[in-house]
Parts: C-alpha cells; structure tokens; sequence
C-alpha cells in the first residue's frame, strides 16, 4: 500500500470532518444589511486535490457581510458587483477575489505550508523546523518592531520559555539574559550573532531593522558554536530587501512614560515622631524641629514624565541581479529622573548583486551613534529626610539637610540638577560584512564572508563646585566636596575581526535526505582603554563648560591615569550533519574544534565540543493515518558537550602583576610586583554537558501548537580561585560542578470566526539550579555589598544566607526563656533569631539560607484578538517563588528616611512582631536576616496594543500599500510584594536579586503608524 504523504494525510482528515464542521458553520453563518444593488454569488471552495473545504470563511471586504462553506464547500452571500471576496480558513492561505459582476465564484485555496515548513537560521545556514531535533523559537521582527525599546531585547520578556529577561527603567539601559538558568560563577550572558558576526549583545540595531530572531537553547542546535555556546546563543537576522519589491516603509512613533510605582516613604510628621523616638531609645535628647517644617517628597522632586520616540524609515528594492536595503533609525529616551536624556541613530544598509544564478555577492552593514544618558541615582531621595526644603529662595541656592544628615547625603535635587549632564558620553559602532555565495555542481554551496566589528567609546566627566543654602554655615552658604573642580576622560576601542569559510552539500535519493556543513572559521578580538583626570589644583577653576572638559586643563600635578588592554584569537574548524529518511526519522550531529590563545600557554588550547539529536516525526506513520487529532507530532532529544570562555580574565592561565611592597637598595627604590594568583598548567575551558528531550505537536487542523522538553545542564570544570594559606597568593583552577535542570512548556491557539480572529498563546519554565562541588568541601565565594550571596556546593548559586527571625522580643521574660544571643546583648524590640542547629544559643552556627534569587518557574502569556482591521495584543508575564533581598535601608552610616512599615515598629509589649524597635545602636538589628528578605515574585501586564490596518482598496487610491496605526501601552500594572520600585533585579552570576536602591520601572505609552508605499 502506497505510503500516505503528511499533506494527503492533512487534507483527507480535513473531509472526514465535513459533517461536524458544516454544524459549526450553520451555526456561524451570519447575514449583513442588504443593500438593493447586491445581488446573490454561489460557488465552491475546494483544496489543491479537489476536494471540498467545509467551514471556510467568506466575507465580503469592508461590510459585515459573511457565510461559510456547508459540507459540500458550498456556500452563497449577498454582493455588490464590484465586491471583493476575502477567503480564509487555518492551514490555508488567505485569498482575496474580486466579483467583477460574476454569479458564479469558484475557487482552490492553498495549503500554507510556512506552517508546516517553517524555516529557522541556525548556525552557518538555515533549515526546516520540522527536521530539527532541538529547541529553536522564531520571534518575527514585527513583534518587537513596534514597541517602545531601544534595545530589542527589551521585547523578548516573557514571548520564549527557558530565557528570563530583566529589564530595567533606566533609559538605554541594555536587558539581562539568561537561558535555562545561571550556567558559571563566571559569567552567564548568551552569544548574540547579528548577520553571521559573534557579538556580545545588539543596543547598536534599531528593532525596526531586524528581520527575526532566533533563541537556540539546546546542545543539537549550540555545540556546532563550540566555547561560545554555553550560555544559549541568539541569532539577529537584519532585513533586506526581497526578490520582486521596491518599498518605502515609515515606522514613527511618540509618546510617555512616568513612575506609577513609587516606594512608601514615611512623611514629615511620621519621620518627627520615629525619628525623635529613635533618639530616646539611644539616650539622646529629641532633636529640634523647629526650623524643618517642610514636607518633602523627594521621589516626586526628582522624577519627571519623560517623552520617548522610535523612528525609522527604509529603502528597499530588487531586480533580476541586485537587491538592496537601508534604513535610518532615530530613537530619543528622556529618563525618569529630570535632564535624564538617551538617543540614538543608526544606519543599517546591505546589498546583493547576482552575477549569475549561482554566483552572487554582498555586504551587510550596521551602524550607531548613541549618546548615552548622565544616570543618576535614586538612593538619596529615598533616604532624605522629608523635613528639609528644596530650594531657598532668598539665596536662590537648594538647601542643605540637618545636621544627622547632610555629611553623609546631599539634597537629592543638587546631584539632578546641579550635576545634570555633567557627564558627556557618545559611543559609535560599526559592524558589517562582504561575502561571496557559489553554488556548484547543482548540490554544492560554497560561502566566504569577512567580518568586522569597531567599538569606540568616549566620554568627559566635569565635577563643579557646588553650593547650597545651609543656616549653621559662615554666611549661610557651605560649598559641598572636595570645593574644587576636576576633569576624567575615558576612551576605549575594541575590535572584532571574524572569517568564515563554509562548505554545504544538499541531496535527496531513495528516501534519504542530507544536509551537510563543514567549515573552517577565525576569530580575532582586542579591547583597549585610557582613563585619566585632573583636577584644579592650585590653579584656576576649571571653566563650567563642555569644550573646556579636557585633561589638557587643570593642574598636571594633580592627576590621574589609568589603562586596560587585551587581545585573544580563536581558530575553528566545524561539521554538522542534518539528516532525514522518508521526512520522519531525524538524525542531527555537529562537531566543532576550537582553539583559543587563552590557554596557548597551558597547552590545553585545544578541545573538541560535539552533539547528536534524534528525532521521530510519530504522525507520519501509517498507525497514525486514521487519527484526526495531531496534525504534526514529534518526539525528539539531543545531547552534547558545550563550551564556556566568558570568563572575567582574556587570559586566565596568565596572572596579573599586582604592585606590592617596594624595597630600598642605596638611593634607589624598587618597586615590588607579585602575581594575582599562581598560574595553573593545566587549565582548561569550563565545559557544558547537556541534553534535553521532548515534543511539538500541531493538533486540532493546525490550530493547537504544543511544545514541551525537559532539560539538564551540568557546568564542570568551573575555574574558581583557590585561597591561599595562611596569606599566601591563591591560585586557581578547574574545580566545580553546577546544575541546571527543568521543564519547558510553550503553547498556542488561534482561529477565525468569520469577521473575528482570536489567539492565546503562553509557555512556562521552571528552574532548578544547584552547585554540585566547589573547591573543597566548606568552601564558599561570598558576594554583595553586605557579604550576603553565597555560592557553595549543595545549594543554589547566590542563594542569600543569613539569620531567620521569627519574631521580635516582647519582654524580658521573653529573651530569658529563649536561646541565649551570643551575638550581642539583646534588650525587648530586637529581632528574635531561630536556633538552627539546636543547642539553646544564637550563634554565628545558625546562619542558613534565606533565600534564593533564582525563581522556581517564570511564564508569559499573550493573547489577541482581530475584528475585520482592528487588532488587540496583550502580552504578560511574571515568574514565581524567588527572593529578592533588600540591603538599601540596611546601614547606620547616616540617619536615613524610614519606610512607612516601620510606622509599625516595635514600641513596647505586644506592639509588633515584625518590625524592631527605632535604635541604630542595636547593630544586631542589621544582621543579614530574612528580616531583609522579600518576595520576588510578581505578574506584570507587559504590553498592550491596539492597532488598525487600513482598507486595501482606500489605499490602492492613494497608492499606498499598507497603514498601519496604534497605540500602546508598556508596563501598564505590576502586581509585587516587594517595597523596592520593581522585582526586576539582576546582577552578577553570583551576586544577583539584590535590591540596593533600584532604578523605577516606568509606564510607557506611546502613539505610533507604520507606512508602507
């Protein structure tokens, strides 16, 4: 018996379903207002076999007009004559038809096979979905085009299950990333590959440009990218034109954006009664507020509503022998904080010239002017006492805080206003390609392309003297700082240069098809940096203006210089195999050797990473031909080896040279150097192993898409510094283990209903991270500004580790029938700590962990809706079970502004369980303790959106091709448990989930159209 193709398998379920869904079409069938000129069309709709189509819909264009095809693919509706009929149905391509005074309309709609052979860029080419054995997910660049961010990676939050992404509010600002979990203490951020080019993140590209991005995350679609697939690998298609098109396309937008979250500060008169009760239980006199009767909101004082723009606009054409694009891009940021401001402009340009059929040649250039924005800091409105004024009028000068403040901390409004735009930055980037493609001998490819990447950093900081209104100064006027001006410039270039030379052989015989690569490529990197300033001296003041903020001014013999460099090479040879037999048993490989200069010294410069995936397409067997259920089911799996070279030093095996003591010989001194750490003959790259296995699975005539895999990564040879003895210089090594396992769901649905569309889509990741060894047994790298991020074998890397409290001392009878504190005298309002290991005493031995900023599973959920030319999209997204810990109102160098849950505080027996009592001097109030800790997790609408296509036919009069307008609406509302101004907080690998004064995360809207002639 001949064997049943997937698409006659598709097409003969379809007529085994004619009855049910000509019930559903009854039901759907709706009649529009009948005009006296309309007249009544009939016709059938079949398939390319022929075969009736029951349930297709049939409008006719702007009226409310519709049928759908009965059991037989018949259907009838009211026109006019000169009418156009909109056919569509999922699994098939949409068709538009004009009436043009017919009675009679028969048609044949196509299969939309981009739906079944939807092809993915993977490393060095491109397949069919369906043949892979990985984990790819394909974002189209019109789902993050339209969105207010600078940098698209910002649109990626919540769209792809296994990549967390965290944003931050402040303007430019580049996201976090992180795919399937913390792979090393060295470094965790994912390879970005823009048009073939290795990089290290894409803020240079307008997302208006960008044509797809592809998320690889397994090790069959990682390993063929060898020491640099470790931390996942995402690849930036930028546009270019296609085959048959000349276009002009505008897509502008405008709009806002404003804190909607703010932190709950204690006000003036609260801060007079907790400060003053503060001052009684240290034993001091109340402090007179005589003079400070202002009520101050330093966080409105100091935040602005910023106006934001993203524009861009493209030049595509093509001919028989030349294709070419280029767009211009324009973005501007204001931040949250006033004179905050971001821009950018970019230039993205390519072009391809066919000398013939099977010789053609091109380049690809992306470039950016970027002007990054003066940042400032929230800390001190947070921590300004709400009883100080902002400005004094009669000095015109802002005002200085009391006395228990003004030492350690400015009025916030001296450092946003007069230090505004003190630091001038403007960064330029240049990166493209040139390549030559030849296909030869019908079933070969051959590919050379050279790349290159130039970064060039620079920027001049000016520090101004400063003066403020202060009563208790001589005059009135006290002069903040050092009371002299400075100068700092910073520049910095760094260059890639990358070759790639790429053999590809396609064939298909007896059932079998094969795709074969092999290739040989080069990587060439190198960074520099000069710092150096100046101050005043004992010279003249340094001029307050931008063309005098040169280390040319200033005194020379108050200066300071300082420089880092590096360069390392990578040379690589590749394979991978992509191979089918009758389009449903898979079989993916992939090799590749690298050799890197990092380790040319150790001998180990060479490793070999490799993966192999299998996969079996279940529906296309013949037990599967008389289900209708699963359209496309596939099991899959793959394992691999990856490699990790993000590592903190370009030359781990070569220490630095540190000074040390110097010695005197006569008159000579002689500067002493030691080295960082003991160099290690036998270190090597850290190394991934990882596999996953799962399923995709098309259900229900293509409408359900269901994606599911569970994963395991473990991270060896982790390089880790050994602790020396005694003092003694450590050394370092390939001493840890780390692992990363959990589940990954993703899901989708749409379907039409005459004038209505609909779809909902979502995915879910979970997250299991532990340190398997590290070091030695006992041995933990403590990180964090309060030492309060560990990373030790049998626990999650950067988990929090302190005390837990399980109350508050209420009484004296309450501490003398408890464990007893040997970490400090403890009096009633102090926190109570558990004793965790039992032996009736709080000793440094009961620290545990806390917290873990890792969480247990985050998810995203998007839905939308269509009616005729109007369209909605909702996106959301939240993560669950992780803890954030806050360390910004952990200090007692200064007296801060208190938040308002400490209105609550413990002030005598039975008060408060939760909050201690008001005494600075009480230090062990300050402890690391999960009094500090929060709950992290949250759910956030992330992104509505509205929008209108316009008519085709009112266009086609205007010449026009498409409009598109709509309005949209980021970060509409948070749901959190936090106190800080949003539970987005990233950090280092091993230092991360630590609020310490967060940037505010704010609402964004923004009007915008998208003109296409």
């Amino acid at each position: 018996m001949k064997k049943q193709s997937f698409k006659e398998k598709s097409t003969k379920s379809l007529c085994r379903l004619r009855a049910i869904s000509f019930l559903i079409g009854v039901m759907g069938i709706c009649f529009s207002s009948v005009f006296a000129q309309n007249t009544t069309l009939t016709g059938k709709v079949t398939n390319e076999q022929n075969e009736p189509l029951i349930g297709v819909a049939v409008q006719v264009v702007n009226s409310s007009g519709g049928s759908i095809t009965d059991i037989d693919g018949n259907y009838s509706i009211l026109a006019a004559p000169n009418a156009t009929l909109r056919f569509s149905y999922i699994g098939m391509k949409t068709l538009l038809v004009k009436v043009d005074g017919r009675k009679v309309i028969n048609v044949s709609m196509a299969e939309d096979v981009t739906m079944l052979t939807e092809t993915v860029v993977i490393g060095y080419g491109s397949a069919k979905k369906r043949d892979l054995t990985g984990s790819i997910t394909n974002i189209k660049g019109e789902e993050i085009a339209n969105k207010p961010a600078s940098n698209p990676l910002s649109s990626l939050q919540g769209k792809v299950a296994g990549v967390q992404v965290v944003n931050t509010g402040r303007a430019g600002a580049d996201p976090e990333i992180r795919v399937r979990g913390t792979n090393s203490i060295n470094g965790f951020a994912p390879l970005y590959i823009v048009d073939g080019l290795f990089n290290d993140n894409i803020n240079f590209l307008n997302p208006a440009d960008i044509e797809s991005m592809e998320i690889l995350k397994d090790p069959s679609s990682l390993a063929i990218f060898g020491v640099r697939g470790a931390n996942g690998v995402i690849i930036v298609t930028t546009k270019k034109a296609k085959a048959g098109q000349t276009l002009v396309n505008i897509n502008t937008s405008f709009g806002w954006k404003r804190v909607v979250d703010k932190i709950d500060m204690a006000n003036a008169a609260e801060f007079k009664e907790l400060y003053n009760e503060q001052l009684t239980n240290q034993g001091t006199a109340p402090f007179d507020f005589s003079d400070w009767n202002a009520d101050t909101d330093w966080q409105d004082a100091i935040f602005q509503t910023g106006f934001v723009t993203n524009n861009n606009i493209s030049i595509t054409g093509a001919s028989d022998k030349n294709r070419f694009y280029l767009g211009v891009g324009y973005s501007s940021e204001q931040g949250n904080i006033k004179h905050e401001k971001y821009s950018k402009i970019t230039l993205n340009a390519s072009n391809e010239y066919s000398v013939n059929k099977d010789l053609r040649f091109g380049f690809q250039f992306n470039g950016a002017r970027i002007l990054p924005t003066d940042a400032k800091e929230v800390l001190s409105a947070i921590r300004a006492t709400p009883v100080a004024p902002i400005f004094n009028d009669e000095y015109q000068l802002f005002a200085a805080l009391p006395e228990f403040q003004k030492a350690q901390i400015s009025n916030p409004m001296v450092d946003v206003e007069e230090r505004a735009n003190t630091t001038r930055a403007t960064n330029y980037r240049a990166a493209g390609n040139v390549y030559g493609e030849w296909n030869f001998l019908k079933k070969f490819t051959f590919r050379t392309t050279f790349s290159m990447d130039y970064a060039s950093n620079n920027s001049r900081k000016y520090t101004p003297i400063v003066k403020v209104y202060d009563p208790e100064a001589a005059g009135n006027i006290n002069i903040l700082g050092t009371k002299k001006t400075a100068v700092e410039q910073t520049k910095s270039d760094e260059t890639k240069v990358q070759s790639d030379y790429l053999l590809t052989y396609v064939d298909s015989f007896n059932d079998h098809n094969i795709t074969v690569t092999a290739g040989f490529t080069t990587y060439y990197n190198s960074y520099s940096s000069l710092t150096a300033g100046r101050d005043q001296g004992v010279g003249l003041v340094i001029a307050d203006d931008p063309d005098k903020w040169y280390v040319s001014i200033g005194d020379a013999g108050a200066s300071t210089n300082g420089s880092s460099q590096w360069e390392r090479t990578t040379v690589s040879a590749l394979a991978r195999l992509l191979y089918n037999y009758k389009g449903k048993y898979l079989l993916n490989a992939s090799f590749r050797r690298d050799g890197s200069s990092a380790f040319s010294y150790t001998g180990n410069q060479w490793q070999n990473f490799y993966s192999i995936g299998g996969g079996w397409l279940m529906s296309e067997e013949k037990f599967m031909s008389d289900q209708h259920f699963f359209d496309m089911l596939k099991l899959k799996g793959s394992w691999g080896t990856l490699g990790n070279q993000a590592m903190k030093s370009a030359y781990p095996a070569e220490p630095l040279l540190l000074n040390s003591s110097s010695a005197v010989f006569g008159d000579n001194i002689i500067p002493g150097y030691q080295l960082e750490y003991l160099p290690n003959p036998n270190l090597r790259w850290e190394k991934v192993e990882a596999w996953e296995a799962g399923f995709d699975a098309n259900m229900l005539k293509n409408r359900l898409h269901v994606e599911g895999v569970y994963y395991h990564k473990n991270t060896k040879d982790l390089l880790a510094t050994v602790p020396g003895l005694s003092g003694t210089v450590p050394g370092v090594g390939n001493l840890g283990e780390i692992e990363n396992k959990g589940i990954e769901l993703a899901a989708s649905w749409s379907d039409r209903k005459g004038d209505w569309g609909y779809s909902i889509g979502g995915n879910l990741t979970t997250i299991k991270n532990k340190v398997l060894s590290l070091v030695q047994n006992g041995y933990s790298i403590i990180d964090g500004a309060k030492s309060m991020s560990y990373t030790q074998a049998g626990y999650p890397i950067g988990y929090f580790y302190g005390y837990k409290v399980e109350g508050v001392y209420q009484s004296d009878a309450d501490i003398a029938n408890s464990p007893v504190n040997k970490l400090a005298t403890v009096t009633p309002g102090d926190l109570k700590f558990v004793d965790v290991d039992g032996d009736k005493m709080i000793t440094t031995a009961d620290r545990t962990i806390i917290g873990n900023p890792t969480p247990d599973f985050t998810y995203g959920i998007n839905l939308g809706v269509s009616y005729k030319n109007l369209e909605l999209s909702i996106d959301m997204m939240g993560q669950q079970g992780n803890e954030i810990f806050r360390t910004w109102d952990n200090y007692n160098w200064s007296q801060f502004n208190y938040m308002a849950q400490r209105v609550g505080r413990w002030h005598g027996e039975g008060t408060s369980n939760t909050q201690p009592l008001l005494n600075i001097k009480h230090t062990i109030n300050n402890q690391n303790s999960d009094y500090y800790i929060e709950d992290g997790s949250f759910f956030r609408i992330r992104n509505i959106q509205l929008a209108y296509n316009f008519d085709k036919e009112l266009l086609d009069k205007l010449r026009i091709k498409a409009l598109k307008i709509y309005t949209n609406i980021q970060n509409l509302k948070t749901w959190k448990h936090n106190t800080g101004y949003t539970p987005e907080l990233g950090g280092s690998a091993t230092a991360f989930g630590v609020d310490d004064g967060s940037y505010p995360m704010p609402a964004v809207y923004t009007f915008g159209l998208n003109l296409t002639f």
